[in-house]
């Protein structure tokens, strides 16, 4: 049996491409849907993006920008939103088709900071920064890792772990699906718009 999982991260408040990804990755036949954080921050709709979240069943988890929302939140005011955040935790694992996956913003265990950067500026992957969190995940009893926070699009295979971003639905227009036990990858394209594999070069190690 093949299990079909739909992922997307850093959607930012931000309806009308979380939208396009959530409804092409049903009309694929996901089975499940991971979001990997950073629901809210650079856009103003967060409220309907939650609910949109809400109503496809995502599986998410708190990025940086959530829980710096959470800090600032005043009492009373976008309970809802509240309440959502609240509710989240700060990395997913689970096993499908007898593969630990793990879901981190960040990086495992459960950083929502100092992202998986392994591609330069032109979208090629740096062998440097390969090596070095191949180094760090060597001990990583994951057979899937699923990140976000850098807005870099890219699977890799690390080590002993395939390591998937799945990207920015509003930055870089993407959305992917991964195929389990065959851990497969499948991109999409948001928006009538080029993929973009990197966004934000400049703030590549923060």
């Amino acid at each position: 049996m093949t299990t079909y999982i739909g992922l997307i991260s850093d959607v930012h408040a931000t309806p009308a491409p979380l939208q396009e990804a959530l409804s092409l990755l049903r009309n694929e036949g996901v089975d499940r849907i991971f979001c990997a954080g950073d629901i809210a921050g650079y856009g103003e709709a967060l409220d309907e993006t939650v609910h949109l979240l809400e109503d496809h069943d995502c599986q998410s988890i708190l990025g940086n920008h959530d829980i710096w929302w959470l800090d600032k939140a005043v009492e009373g005011e976008y309970s809802r939103v509240v309440n959502y955040f609240n509710n989240l935790p700060t990395y997913l694992d689970t096993m499908i088709e007898g593969k630990r996956v793990y879901v981190a913003h960040a990086h495992p265990p459960y950083s929502d900071t100092g992202s998986i950067r392994l591609l330069d500026e032109n979208g090629a992957i740096l062998p440097e920064q390969k090596e070095v969190w191949g180094e760090r995940l060597d001990d990583f009893a994951y057979d899937v890792l699923i990140v976000g926070h850098s807005h870099q699009v890219f699977a890799e295979q690390l080590k002993n772990t395939l390591v998937i971003n799945p990207g920015s639905t509003k930055f870089n227009n993407s959305c992917a699906i991964l195929r389990l036990p065959d851990q497969t990858v499948q991109w999409f394209a948001l928006s009538n718009k080029p993929l973009v594999k990197v966004w934000n070069w400049g703030r590549q190690f923060q």
